[in-house]
């Protein structure tokens, strides 16, 4: 019965950050949370499946925005420098101890929510001011 359960809730947790993913959010952001808090995974263990996870949905991702028409060659200047630091970031990070990895994956959450935060604020004023402008 408790092996059910786990497996029902890595499901749940798959689908949830497959979900997210697939609408461009960064499954990740979800993903690790649920893996981590839900499924009782280390904080290392859940950054390494949703790595592992990244790489079949980020091709998938590829052919359909190629597909579109929506790749061009400067793609190429921002995903080769980002791939490099993500692979230089997988190898050093194995050395944090897990507690201090969710501490920053839990700061960079909030920074990264802050951030949506005041963007969401200044696109509403900005559009506020051009329509009051348009009056």
């Amino acid at each position: 019965e408790d092996d059910i359960m786990k497996i029902f809730l890595y499901v749940i947790s798959g689908v949830a950050g497959g979900v997210i993913g697939g609408m461009g959010m960064g499954g990740g952001t979800l993903l690790i949370p649920l893996l981590t808090v839900l499924c009782g995974l280390s904080q290392h263990y859940a950054q390494s499946v949703n790595l592992i996870v990244f790489v079949p949905m980020s091709i998938v991702a590829i052919i359909i925005h190629a597909k579109n028409g929506l790749i061009n060659k400067s793609c190429l200047y921002v995903s080769i420098p980002a791939a490099a630091v993500g692979i230089l970031a997988s190898v050093l990070v194995k050395d944090i101890k897990s507690d201090l990895l969710g501490i920053l994956f839990g700061c960079f959450l909030v920074a990264l929510g802050v951030y949506q935060l005041a963007s969401s604020i200044t696109d509403i004023v900005k559009k506020s001011k051009i329509e009051k402008n348009r009056k």
